[in-house]
């Protein structure tokens, strides 16, 4: 059994802000909007591990980042379409642009009918057309709900060579969970691929939902999990209970985004 790292509040909030992917990913967002997000990126307290935006705004977002805050942008994003030919074009255009990552929404409706050969030809193309990016897939676990369906996609991302596998888009009623990160996370380390890692999003609003996955990761893949190459947390609104707590402020308790339910 791994050993787990007990973390306090205070240095929850510094590992989250090094993991954080802030995220802006709203249907009205603007040019004005991503100025916001890069200058937030950069805090007081350091910087963030990336930022998260639509594919037209990644231009915008790596000029205005410095070098070591990374740029993702999304694919197929949130509709899980198998469409191979529109995501090699998404991400295509997305690697043209700038970004250094890219988080690609697994077809999950196609896994769930029994289609898993479908599946694993999407992510090997996926990954072909994605060489030079950071590969995140998008699980959707709040769909999937089954922790069976879970391990199977967790297994397949693996397989074609994800480098993070992730667990919701965050346009679903149900987002991250402490089950299916735990479901993710013990075929994670069951397949003895050390570098790969695991990134909650949807629903991780506070330090302290944030330190429910943080402790998740250390008690299965082990306290040297615990950084931005193997532990992200997707949001857009943690950012802000980080530079409460970092500021010396009480932190809320966890919100349901990160209940023990798939």
């Amino acid at each position: 059994m791994s050993t787990t790292t007990l973390l306090t509040l205070s240095d929850a909030a510094r590992l989250a802000l090094q993991c954080l992917d802030l995220t802006s990913l709203n249907d009205n967002d603007s040019s004005a909007d991503i100025e916001t997000l890069c200058r937030r990126a950069q805090t007081p307290h350091g910087n963030v591990a990336a930022v998260c935006v639509w594919p037209r705004f990644v231009a915008q977002a790596r000029a205005a980042l410095p070098a070591d805050v990374r740029v993702a942008a999304v694919a197929n994003f949130p509709d899980g379409s198998a469409d191979i030919a529109r995501v090699r074009a998404e991400v295509a255009a997305i690697g043209e642009a700038g970004a250094q990552e890219v988080d690609v929404v697994l077809p999950y409706r196609a896994l769930q009918q029994g289609q898993a050969d479908e599946v694993a030809e999407f992510l090997q193309e996926v990954r072909y057309a994605a060489e030079a990016l950071t590969l995140k897939v998008i699980l959707e676990t709040g769909e999937l709900r089954e922790a069976g369906l879970i391990a199977d996609a967790t297994r397949l991302c693996l397989a074609a060579g994800a480098d993070f596998v992730k667990t919701s888009t965050g346009k679903t009623a149900q987002g991250a969970s402490a089950a299916a990160a735990r479901t993710m996370l013990e075929v994670l380390k069951a397949s003895g691929i050390s570098a790969s890692g695991f990134k909650a999003s949807g629903g991780v609003r506070s330090v302290a939902d944030a330190q429910i996955y943080i402790q998740l990761v250390s008690e299965i893949l082990g306290p040297q999990a615990l950084g931005p190459r193997r532990l992200r947390l997707g949001a857009s609104s943690l950012l802000d209970d980080i530079e409460r707590v970092l500021g010396g402020a009480a932190a809320p308790a966890a919100t349901a985004g990160a209940a023990n339910t798939y």
